[in-house]
C-alpha cells in the first residue's frame, strides 16, 4: 500500500507551458497573487516598452528635419539644390540610419540576453518546485505538510495558527493539504497530467468529515482557495486540462467544505468564530477572539463559492462580517487588530499593514476587482487613506493606536510585504518602489527576511527571528515588474530564488528557517510555499509577456 501510494503520481509531463488566455488568469484567483492585472498596469508597460523606440524615432527626426531645412536653405539661396549640399544631406542620413539600426541591434541583443535569463530563471525556479513537490508526495503525501529535514509529515491542518496548540485532536489524520495548495501551480507550469491525477484522487479519497478544530481563516485562504481555482482551471482552461474527465470534483469538495465553516458565522455580531471543528462545529467555550484579518479577509473565496453554486449563505455570512467588521472602524477609519465576536469591542487597539491586520486590505481591493462591487472600492479607498496618514513614515509603516493615531511600535513585519503589491493595483507606483526597495533590503542584509524587524532601532526582534517560507516579497516583486518592466524587478527574483537555494534548500526540500542569524533550520515546509512563492517567481519570467 505504501509503494502504491508514492508512485501514483510518477509519470508527470514536465514541459514549459503558460495559461496565457486572461479568463484563465482570472480563474486563478487563488491568493490572487499572479492573475490580477489592474486596468493600470499596461499604461505603465507601454510607456516603458515604448520609451527606447521612441528616443530614437526622435533622433532620426530630428535629422531628417535638419537635411530638409538644409536642403531648403540652400535651393533659395542657390536657386537649386547643389551637388555638396544634396551628398552633405545624404551623408548625414545614413549616419542617422546607421545609428538607428546600431541601437535598434542593441536593443534586440539586450531583449535576446533578457529572455534567455528569463528563461534560465524559469527553469530553476521549476526545479525548485518539483524538488518540494516531489519530497512531499514521496514523504508525506496523504498527510498535509512535509518536515524536510526528518523526511516525515506533519498533520498541521489543526496547528495553523494555533500557537499555543490547543484542543488539538490526536486521531485527526491530515487532508493532503499541500497537494490542494499545489494544484494552481501544477496547471500554470503545464503539467497537466500530474494535475489531472491529483484531482481524480482527490474526487475519490478525500472527505472533511473530520474530527479536527481549524482556524476559520487559514482553512478558507488554503484549502477552499485552492480547491476553488483548481476547479476554474479543470472547468474553464482551453487547453483541455481533464481532457473531458472533470466532474466538478473540486467544487463539490469546496462546498462542502463551505457549508462545514458557515456555523461559525453564527456569533451575536455575524463575525464569525475563528476555529471550528469541521466535525462537530463550534466548541462550547470557543474563544470569541479573533483577528481583523481572520474575520475580514473571506470575501473572495465565499463570494467566488456562491457565485460557482448558487448558494448565497456564503457571500451573505462573509459580507455581513465585513460590514460589521467596518462598522467598528474609528473616527479615523483605523482598525484594531484583535476583537471580540460575541461583544464586537476591540481587544488590541493597536493597529499596522502587517500581522493580524495585513489580508483586510488586500481582500477589499482584491474583491473590487473580482466582483466590481462600489461598496468593497468605498471602503478600501477610506481604509487606505488612513494608512497614509497615520501608519506612513517615509517608505516605512509603523504602527499606530486607531483611536488617536499615536505610534505604538515602530517595526516592520514581513507580512507588510505584501503592500506594495496592494499599491500597484491602486497605480501608486511611486510608493510601492520606494517601499520595497527598503523591504528588499532588509532581505539582503540577511539573507531572507526576519519575522519582525525593528526600524528605530535597525535590528531584528529579539524573539521574532524565522522566516517560514513567505511569499509577499515575491509577490510585490511581480507586480511592480508587471508595472514598469524594470529589470531590476527581475534581479530582485533572481536574488531571492538564490537565497532560497542557499539558505532553505535541503535533501528532503525546502525548509524554513528558525533564526535568520544562525540560519538554524526548522523542519517544516508550508503548504503555501508550493502555492504562491514559485509560480510567483515563475510567472514574473514569461518568454511572452502577460496580456492585461
Amino acid at each position: 500500500m505504501e509503494q502504491t501510494r508514492r508512485q501514483w503520481w510518477v509519470g508527470d509531463d514536465r514541459q514549459p507551458s503558460f495559461p496565457h488566455s486572461p479568463h484563465i488568469q482570472l480563474c486563478l484567483f487563488h491568493h490572487m497573487t499572479n492573475i490580477i492585472y489592474s486596468m493600470y498596469i499596461h499604461r505603465f508597460q507601454e510607456q516603458y516598452n515604448n520609451l527606447m523606440m521612441m528616443m530614437m524615432m526622435k533622433i532620426i527626426l530630428a535629422g531628417w528635419r535638419g537635411c530638409v531645412n538644409s536642403e531648403t536653405e540652400s535651393s533659395r539661396a542657390m536657386g537649386g539644390l547643389s551637388s555638396s549640399s544634396s551628398s552633405c544631406c545624404r551623408h548625414r542620413l545614413l549616419l542617422l540610419l546607421s545609428s538607428l539600426c546600431w541601437l535598434m541591434s542593441i536593443m534586440s541583443m539586450s531583449n535576446a540576453l533578457l529572455a534567455e535569463e528569463k528563461e534560465s530563471l524559469r527553469e530553476d525556479v521549476r526545479r525548485m518546485f518539483y524538488h518540494a513537490y516531489d519530497n512531499y508526495m514521496l514523504h508525506a503525501f496523504p498527510h498535509d505538510e512535509l518536515k524536510p529535514l526528518s523526511q516525515t509529515f506533519t498533520d498541521s491542518l489543526g496547528e495553523l495558527g494555533n500557537l499555543k496548540l490547543e484542543h488539538l485532536t490526536y486521531t485527526y489524520d491530515g487532508s493532503a493539504l499541500t497537494l490542494i495548495e499545489s494544484l494552481s501551480s501544477l496547471a500554470i507550469m503545464g503539467n497537466n497530467t500530474e494535475f489531472k491525477k491529483a484531482v481524480l484522487w482527490l474526487g475519490e479519497n478525500l472527505s472533511f468529515d473530520k474530527d479536527v478544530r481549524v482556524n476559520v481563516f487559514e482553512c478558507n485562504i488554503r484549502l477552499l482557495g485552492g480547491l476553488i481555482s483548481a476547479h476554474l482551471l479543470a472547468k474553464e482552461s482551453p487547453s483541455s486540462i481533464m481532457s473531458g474527465g472533470y466532474a466538478d470534483q473540486l467544487l463539490l469538495l469546496a462546498e462542502d467544505l463551505g457549508q462545514r465553516l458557515l456555523p461559525a458565522f453564527n456569533t451575536p455580531t455575524g463575525i464569525p468564530y475563528a476555529w471550528i471543528n469541521l466535525k462537530h462545529g463550534v466548541r462550547v467555550n470557543e474563544t470569541t477572539e479573533t483577528s481583523t484579518s481572520g474575520c475580514g479577509s473571506l470575501i473572495l473565496e465565499m463570494g467566488a463559492l456562491t457565485r460557482l453554486t448558487g448558494d448565497p449563505r456564503f457571500e451573505v455570512a462573509a459580507l455581513n462580517a465585513l460590514r460589521r467588521l467596518w462598522s467598528m472602524r474609528s473616527s479615523l477609519d483605523l482598525m484594531g487588530t484583535t476583537l471580540d465576536v460575541a461583544t464586537g469591542q476591540w481587544i488590541e487597539h493597536s493597529s499596522g499593514i502587517g500581522a493580524g491586520v495585513d489580508s483586510f486590505y488586500e481582500y477589499l481591493v482584491k474583491a473590487y476587482i473580482l466582483f466590481g462591487s462600489e461598496e468593497y472600492w468605498q471602503m478600501f479607498h477610506r481604509a487606505y487613506l488612513a494608512t497614509q496618514q497615520h501608519f506612513r513614515h517615509g517608505p516605512w509603516y509603523h504602527e499606530a493606536d486607531m483611536r488617536t493615531g499615536r505610534a505604538t511600535h515602530w517595526q516592520f513585519t514581513s507580512l507588510q510585504a505584501f503592500w506594495p503589491a496592494v499599491q500597484v493595483l491602486i497605480g501608486d507606483i511611486s510608493a510601492a518602489n520606494l517601499t520595497h526597495r527598503e523591504f528588499f533590503h532588509v532581505w539582503e542584509k540577511f539573507g531572507v527576511f526576519p519575522e519582525r524587524y525593528l526600524i528605530d532601532r535597525g535590528m531584528i526582534h529579539p524573539t521574532e527571528k524565522y522566516y517560514p517560507l513567505r511569499p509577499e516579497l515575491a509577490e510585490s516583486t511581480f507586480y511592480l515588474y508587471q508595472a514598469t518592466k524594470d529589470p531590476w524587478y527581475l534581479e530582485v527574483g533572481k536574488r531571492i530564488v538564490n537565497s532560497l537555494n542557499i539558505f532553505t534548500r535541503v535533501k528532503g526540500g525546502f525548509a524554513s528557517v528558525k533564526n535568520v542569524v544562525s540560519m538554524e533550520l526548522e523542519d517544516h515546509q508550508h503548504s503555501f510555499f508550493l502555492s504562491e512563492t514559485f509560480v510567483i517567481i515563475f510567472v514574473q519570467m514569461p518568454i511572452v509577456e502577460l496580456a492585461c
